[in-house]
Parts: structure tokens; sequence; C-alpha cells
């Protein structure tokens, strides 16, 4: 059955997996519950044969990959929901990492990031970036693949090298901007860049995969140390739904997502974003719904999202939000006006009451119209509520059919190497060239030495002609000049 059962109101809520598509938001106050939430979904989507992609920020996910233990209070919360056949069970799993630690490698290309999101992740400003547009263009139109750092790095320094010719065709290049780029190209060294930029590529569809019972892949990007770096974190995730929008065929509307995404502290996505970001993002979510994509984005407040984005969330999940600040008292009104309003309910009011484990729900039915809001009792996950042992990590990743394919990195052929290899021909050349140089240069003396005697032949002239010069007073002595300077000249001066 396409439905996911989220818990119990004054009736079962329930989320209907046609309309898995039309994206949502898990909201809440940290420890109201929030990851309680996010497992459910992700557990009922994987069930539906839904593939689901998930950061595990604060390293509490992972336990999806095991069975929860099942105990008397865990058994009752089920029984009062009305979960029939309750029983724990693990989802299937895989571990990812962008550093390639504690999971499987995500790698990208540099010409598959491309100059505006790595101009976010590089920190740079608006006349870095052009440069950065400008190496880009000159990639492309140089036939060079960008694929690693160091490829990147060999551009800059071809670019820095012939700026002027450059900045004569594709607009000025200054050498500052240049070492500004390739200084921040030396941190994102530093903090694990060289990991995330190279090959092999990810393929976004060992994203999609089902295991051989049909349930869905749930892929775990393992993010605690990711998140010290919220740019790089953000930017990622930015990448990785770009990539599914530009992949994924139009399907229209299905009984279930092909995949679900879910963008935990997804406020970090917004967070000093430009205005063209911001649009980037709004568009992929309008028009990635199309291609059978779900993306729910979890975060402490709706306040954290922009309103053209908030507007387009079907299906929300509101854990409690405490009232203490003027701010916290906008953001439960901000909550409280995005749900249908339900009559017996005071959602501002409630909001604040909620206890750990209760939320406030409003999901799409019939028709793609929402409920009006339910309190609800949220169902218990069946896989265990805490991290994974490292042993038991390392068994779900032994176990990974993908290990073969991502976990050696490699170096084919790109800009790096034919740039380098074009220098070294030109080295030769110029090696090549220089002995003809030097006995063209070598004739040129001998030639000169016929004209004009060796340099102590010429001394004796200089110093003949000088004296000459000093006893002219006339016009014989004039002529007496002119002939001596003649005959050295070859009778020309006559």
């Amino acid at each position: 059955m396409n439905t996911i059962l989220i818990g119990k109101g004054e009736q079962p809520v329930r989320l209907l997996g046609q309309y898995g598509n039309r994206h949502g938001l898990i909201a809440g106050a940290t420890g109201t519950g929030k990851t309680v939430s996010l497992m459910v979904l992700a557990e009922g989507f994987s069930r539906m044969g839904v593939p689901v992609f998930m950061a595990d920020v604060k390293g509490d996910v992972s336990g999806l990959a095991m069975a929860g233990q099942s105990s008397d209070r865990l058994m009752q919360r089920a029984a009062k929901i009305g979960m029939e056949g309750f029983s724990t069970e693990a989802s299937p799993v895989l571990f990812w990492d962008l550093y390639g630690q504690a999971g499987h490698p995500v790698r990208t290309t540099i010409s598959e990031i491309g100059p505006t999101l790595l101009s976010r992740i590089l920190e740079l400003n608006d006349t870095q970036t052009g440069i950065l547009e400008v190496a880009f263009k000159l990639a492309d139109d140089q036939g060079l693949l960008l694929l690693d750092l160091d490829d990147l790095r060999a551009l800059l320094s071809f670019v820095a090298e012939n700026r002027k010719d450059i900045s004569a065709q594709y607009g000025l290049v200054s050498a500052q901007s240049i070492a500004a780029i390739q200084r921040s190209l030396l941190s994102l060294e530093r903090e694990g860049g060289t990991a995330f930029l190279g090959e092999p590529a990810l393929e976004i569809m060992d994203l999609m995969r089902t295991d051989m019972s049909g349930r869905g892949v749930i892929s775990i990007l393992m993010a605690n140390r990711l998140m010290l770096k919220p740019r790089l974190y953000s930017t990622f995730l930015l990448w990785l739904l770009s990539e599914l929008f530009e992949n994924l065929p139009e399907v229209g509307d299905l009984e279930r997502p092909k995949m679900v995404f879910f963008f935990d502290e997804s406020h970090l996505l917004f967070d000093d974003a430009p205005a063209a970001l911001r649009q980037k993002v709004e568009q992929v979510v309008r028009m990635i719904r199309s291609k059978g994509v779900g993306i729910y984005f979890c975060s402490q407040s709706p306040d954290d999202i922009p309103n053209e984005i908030l507007g387009q969330l079907g299906n929300r999940i509101q854990h409690a939000l405490r009232a203490y600040t003027p701010r916290d008292q906008k953001a439960v009104k901000t909550a409280a006006e995005t749900f249908v309003a339900n009559p017996g309910l005071n959602v501002a009011e409630v909001i604040s009451q909620l206890a750990v484990g209760e939320a406030l729900v409003s999901t799409l039915q019939e028709g793609g119209v929402p409920i009006p809001v339910e309190r609800t009792l949220i169902c218990p996950p069946r896989c265990r509520m805490g991290a994974l042992t490292a042993e038991e990590h390392a068994a779900v990743l032994a176990r990974s059919p993908v290990a073969h394919k991502y976990d050696t990195p490699v170096n084919r052929e790109s800009a790096y190497e034919i740039l380098a290899q074009r220098a070294a021909e030109s080295s030769a050349v110029k090696e090549t060239a220089k002995p003809e140089q030097d006995e063209a240069s070598e004739s040129k003396g001998v030639v000169s030495d016929l004209l004009w005697g060796s340099k102590r032949r010429q001394g004796l002239v200089e110093t003949m002609a000088k004296q000459a010069a000093r006893t002219v007073g006339s016009q014989l002595g004039r002529k007496i000049l002119r002939g001596l300077l003649g005959g050295l000249l070859g009778g020309k001066g006559r």
C-alpha cells in the first residue's frame, strides 16, 4: 500500500505516496523529536520501494541500518497509534562521506560542479567569480577537462601567465584576483576538498537503488565532520539536487516518488546566499517534482525557509517551538499560519505545548488538498534510535554493492597533464631553437668584425677619429676625416 502512517490524532494521519513528490517540511526546536519523524518517513518511503537520500548531521540517523530493540513501552505506543503487526526491522542502507572515511567517497568533477557553485564553496567575491567563469570558458574553448584541483590550479597558472592575451579576448583578468582564487584552493585542499573533487564521479542512479526485496535503499551522507564547513555542505546538496533535476526525465504524477531527498539543517542553504542562488533553489524545488523527486526540508523553524519555497511544501510536520523571545513568537505565528485551520485546535497556542514525540501534522490527501492540521502522536521508528557501533558501521560498509566502484580514485588525462605536456613541448622547441640562434649570433659577430674589426681595432679607429676631429679646422681636415672613415666602410663615405 502506497501510504505512510505518520501517527494518530483524532484519526490516523497518513502521507499518500502519490503526493510524496509535493515536498514537505519537518520543523521544531532541538530535542522535540524531528529526527524520529525523519526516520519514520525514511522507513516509510523505503518500505514503499522509494530510494531515499538524507544527511546524518549528528550521527544518530545511522541506526536505520539496524533493527530497533523491542520493549513494552515501544509496543504500547505502537498499539495506541494502531500500528498493526508492528515489529522492529532494519532498512537497506548505503553510507557516503565527502571525505571518504565513514562511507564511500562522494566525488564530482570541477566541470560538473561549475563556476557558480564552486565560487560559493571557495567564498569568492563577484570579481573573483567572474575570473573563474573566464577560466571555465577558456577550458571549454581549449578542450581542457577540469576534473580535480590539480586541473584547476594548472588552468589558473596558465591564465596568469597569459593574462594579457586572455584579457583582450575574454575580459580583464588581474593577477591579484587569480592569486586570491589560488589561496582559496589551498584552503579547500586543507579542508579535504581533494577527496570531493575528482573521479570516479558519483552516478545519480547509484542513489536510486532498491534491494532484492524491492525496498528503497536509504543513502546516508555522514555529515558530522562536513557540518563544520556549512557552505561546502549546503553547496554539495544543492549540486546533488541540480544533478537530479538535469538527469532525470519528466514523468508527471506517479503512484509514488522515484526518490525522496531530505535536506537536514536546511537553513544553511539560504544563509548569506545571493539572490541568484536563491532563485536557482526555488526553480529546482518548483520543477523537480515533475521528475518524481520529493524534497523534505528539516529545520528548527519555518522562518528558516524563504516564503517562495515554503509555499510549495505540501506536507508539514511541526514539532514544538518555544516562544521565549520576540523572534520565537514570530516563528510560532509563522508556523501557525502555514497550516490549514482546524476549528477545534488553536495552533499558535498548541505549538508551544507539544510534548516530545508529538507534532502538528497536515498532509495532502485526495485531489492534492491538505487536511486540517491534527495534533498527532508520532509513530515509533522500527529501526534503532541511536548510532551504530564502529564494528556495525564497518560491517554495513563491507557488504555494500558499490564499494568496488567508488573506493579507489581514478586520475585520467585532463587539463593538468595536457598543459604540462604543452609546456614541455614549448620548452623543447626553445631548446632546439637556441643553437640556431647562437650560430646566427656568431655569424653576425664575424660579419661585424669584418665590417668594424675587433673591439681592439674599433678602439684604435675611434681614437684616431677623435684625434683627427680635434685637429680639423679647415675643409681639408674634414675631407681627410671623411676619407679615413670612407676607407673603413669600403669607399661609401666618399
